[in-house]
């Protein structure tokens, strides 16, 4: 069987300088891997953001396992391609000329909201739904200009699909799974996964214990939803981005400090189980037991992300 790209559209490092970028190796394979590492979200602003990724920057060029991938070429065999992604348009401050300041430092997609409402639109928490507001729209226009991908994780359903309305370029789900078969405010409809495809976009399986049933991170877990999103979408509108956090207490204290992100839903099973990388790296073996032919293996490991990619990135 061949050695396929693996695309992790979505993890998680510590929020800090002192994060342990080494980490990211742990997604190294033959076929060759790219990993987009989140860099900010709702309680960030710019300076926080732009301290990070010059601090991350600098130390994953100096790793000779990881690269900083400012382009397609950098994808392919060897070392780990690296980019970065926000999970909120609060970073921005109000300013969309910081879309193409953070996309020149490797920001290649962004989350207009992140469970609740905030200037571009609302979130997947909000009682309600108005969807994208006339800046968030401003904001798709400037992310395709820019040759950012927009994302609909985390957003209401009105404001993905409005996302999806507005963007003249693939809009992505990186880390969201399938609401009709777990009920969870974060998980998508097939009204969303179906006009997300119709942009030639791609729904990113993540590996949260909490989306996938309750608090079940399992290999069998993830693949029922995978299973269901092909079923829904055809293989060639699906991928995986497990939504590892890299340090568990990390993310603890995350829910802890910011309750109002993470409400009941969040937290009523405690500890949240995650699939980490050597779990995702699995996936292939998985689906060929399951009986999915090698190229719609390949898709949904890496190819159908990275056509995203090609179609988006400047």
């Amino acid at each position: 069987m061949s050695d396929h790209l693996l695309w992790e559209q979505h993890c998680c490092l510590p929020l800090s300088t002192g994060a342990d970028v080494g980490e990211l190796a742990r997604y190294q394979r033959p076929g060759g891997s790219f990993v987009s590492v989140n860099v900010g979200y709702a309680p960030h602003g710019a300076g926080e953001v732009l301290g990070l990724l010059e601090n991350w920057r600098r130390r994953i060029a100096a790793d000779e396992r990881l690269g900083l991938a400012a382009g397609l070429d950098d994808v392919g065999a060897g070392r780990v391609a690296v980019a970065f992604d926000l999970e909120d348009s609060g970073p921005l401050e109000g300013d969309l000329g910081r879309v193409r300041q953070f996309y020149d430092l490797g920001v290649r997609t962004l989350l207009p909201t992140y469970n609740q409402r905030n200037a571009a639109g609302c979130g997947c928490l909000d009682e309600t739904d108005d969807g994208l507001t006339a800046f968030g729209r401003a904001l798709v226009r400037e992310m395709n200009a820019v040759g950012m991908v927009p994302d609909g994780s985390h957003c209401s359903a009105r404001t993905g699909l409005d996302l999806c309305e507005a963007s003249e370029r693939p809009v992505i789900y990186s880390h969201s799974c399938m609401r009709a078969l777990w009920d969870h405010p974060r998980n998508i409809t097939d009204e969303q996964a179906r006009a997300c495809a119709a942009t030639g976009g791609v729904v990113g399986i993540t590996g949260v214990g909490i989306f996938l049933g309750p608090n079940d991170a399992s290999m069998e877990a993830l693949l029922r939803h995978v299973d269901y999103a092909v079923d829904l979408l055809g293989p060639e509108h699906v991928g995986l981005a497990t939504d590892y956090s890299f340090d568990a207490e990390d993310l603890a204290a995350e829910m802890r400090q910011n309750p109002s992100l993470f409400p009941e839903s969040y937290t009523r099973w405690g500890p949240v189980e995650l699939m980490p990388p050597e779990g995702l790296l699995g996936v292939g073996a998985a689906l060929r037991e399951r009986g999915y032919p090698d190229d719609a293996v390949g898709a949904i490991l890496g190819g159908n992300f990275r056509r995203v990619a090609a179609r988006s990135w400047r």
